[in-house]
């Protein structure tokens, strides 16, 4: 027995290994993730009492196929198995193949963006219902009935790693998964604080098992340099009351200097892969940033052309909102708020487009103008911080 020092920790990165091995045997997720949610439980309380054993995975995995086999014989199911099997039973595989495989999984491309980021964070992450939900600011049983939902929608899939043909675009969506996961963290959407920590850490901290698990593709190392560039900001993000700082006032002697280096060795090494991706565009977009000693020294003319090139990659409007900050940058407001134009209909409904405005009618010297697009995203936001800070500039832009 050893102490319960990091304990949680522990137990977080066990919960994908033991649900991989136990759904691999049982063939059925939903039953599988309770049984490991309940050897969970049973392993906080006891190891608490009586130290980690000294192979708390197998301990684990004993106790899920006891809670399991309790499952089936509650439910009168016809197979049963022996708790004491479980282990001897299991063919070898790496844990990391077994998390990968889960989070193939849990990405389904069935499931909707959100479901999978909550059953990715529940399955894999290890997060407890209750932390995902106070993650996204819904109840409980909202979130219960989410999981549940997409657990059911999963009945009946393989666990296993994709085939050769479905395996790239699988990857296209866990990709799109981990990068939601990150950025829910790193600049929530609603509520009271502008950075949820343990969303941005545990998205990155995934990210780092599909590279270790992909080493040759370039995308998915240019998401995990991304993640890590653009964290690397985010001691400077936030004041001492928790406010919004904005990027052109950062202290930038607080950024993550080791995070940054990183970052730019992998984003090196994506883009000399050939064919440039959408995430490897924007990490580069990223370093251009974090390498610049002050806002004003930053190569806004390198970031205009790494946009133009992200505008031919993926058609977004969000795309074309920062591209029009950089062409601002480069050739004066005017340019920006002209790229501006085409994005009223697809962006009627974000905040984003009047911040953008209001930023650069600033720019421009029409301080009216500018007020009213900071007041109008100021409304429209449902982060509080960002609502403030909105408000702030449209009170500061007033006559």
């Amino acid at each position: 027995m050893t102490t319960t020092d990091g304990l949680e920790d522990l137990l977080r990165e066990l919960a994908p290994q033991v649900l991989g091995v136990v759904i691999r045997r049982y063939g059925d997720f939903d039953r599988a993730e309770d049984a490991v949610q309940e050897a969970l439980i049973a392993a906080t309380t006891h190891w608490r009492r009586n130290g980690i054993p000294e192979n708390p995975r197998g301990w684990l995995l004993q106790t899920a196929g006891r809670k399991l086999t309790d499952i089936h014989r509650s439910e009168q199911a016809r197979r049963r198995r022996e708790s004491s099997a479980t282990l001897d039973d299991v063919p070898e595989v790496s844990d990391t193949e077994d998390s990968l495989k889960l989070l193939f999984l849990c990405c389904h491309p069935a499931l909707t963006p959100a479901s999978a980021v909550a059953l990715t964070l529940r399955a894999v992450g290890g997060l407890t219902t209750a932390e995902i939900a106070r993650a996204f600011l819904v109840p409980e049983a909202t979130m219960a009935q989410r999981i549940s939902r997409a657990k059911q929608t999963l009945a009946g899939e393989t666990f296993g790693m994709p085939s050769d043909d479905d395996r790239a675009q699988r990857l296209l969506a866990v990709l799109k998964v981990l990068y939601l996961m990150f950025n829910e963290g790193y600049a929530s959407t609603a509520g009271a604080d502008l950075v949820r920590v343990d969303l941005a850490t545990e998205a990155i901290r995934l990210t780092r098992m599909l590279a270790t698990a992909v080493p040759g593709d370039g995308e998915v190392t240019g998401v995990l340099a991304l993640m890590l560039l653009t964290d690397a900001r985010r001691p400077a993000r936030t004041g001492p009351m928790g406010e919004l700082v904005p990027l052109i006032e950062q202290d930038r002697s607080l950024w993550n200097r080791d995070q940054i280096a990183e970052g730019v060795v992998l984003v090196t090494r994506a883009m000399a892969h050939g064919v440039v991706g959408e995430y490897e565009l924007q990490a580069s977009i990223a370093a251009v940033h974090d390498t610049a000693s002050s806002w004003e020294e930053t190569d806004w003319r390198q970031i205009l052309s790494l946009y133009e090139l992200l505008a031919k990659v993926v058609d977004s409007p969000v795309v074309t909102l920062n591209r029009a900050v950089a062409a601002a940058m480069v050739h004066g407001p005017a340019a920006g708020l002209e790229l501006l134009e085409p994005l009223d209909e697809q962006l009627k409904a974000s905040y984003r487009l009047d911040a953008v405005r209001g930023h650069l009618y600033e720019m421009l010297g029409d301080g009216d103008r500018a007020a009213d697009h900071f007041r109008r995203a100021a409304r429209r936001t449902t982060s509080l911080p960002e609502q403030r800070y909105l408000a702030g500039k449209a009170a500061s832009r007033r006559r």
